[in-house]
């Protein structure tokens, strides 16, 4: 196909026309503001601070002074701290439980390793000599085991170990 001049110029043409169209529809076409010409203020009222309560209470809002506010934090700040200092236990421990997965091909070094990570154990490896003290190192089975370190070594490898 080829382009000739004059179906360029048609081309031309027709993009001309069709912008001038729009150009005159979006100025002198229905707008969306008001058709009296005059645009009027919108009608300012003044409330008092009571009528503004009145008002917001009335929709459902809550109101507080700032003082009112601050009492209300400060009670719920004493409320938490209660709380926090009833959850901990009365010797001040802090116990960490954890759900240790053993799988298939997984040493006692690798359990030691993660009881140590997870908090339940000081030392791995220490961990890993007294399995190996009890000649359980090839006695480990796999499976999902509930630990914490509130528990004795005795516990935690009568948990894990066959």
């Amino acid at each position: 196909m080829t382009v000739t001049s004059n179906s360029l110029r048609s081309f031309a043409g027709g993009i001309l026309i069709a912008t001038s169209l729009i150009g005159a529809v979006y100025l002198f076409g229905p707008s969306e503001a008001s058709s009296t010409g005059k645009e009027e203020p919108a009608e300012v009222q003044k409330l008092s601070e009571d009528e503004m309560v009145n008002k917001l209470t009335s929709k459902g809002y809550v109101i507080h002074t700032e003082d009112q506010w601050n009492k209300q934090l400060k009670a719920m700040n004493e409320k938490q701290e209660e709380n926090a200092s009833s959850d901990k236990k009365d010797d001040g421990k802090v116990v960490y439980k954890t759900m240790l997965t053993v799988s298939t091909g997984m040493t006692s070094i690798d359990v030691g390793n993660a009881l140590e990570q997870a908090n339940i154990i000081k030392d791995g490896l220490d961990f890993y000599k007294e399995v190996e003290k009890r000649g359980l190192e090839n006695e480990l089975r796999p499976g999902t085991f509930d630990v914490e370190s509130g528990m004795s070594t005795d516990e935690i490898i009568s948990a894990i170990f066959k």
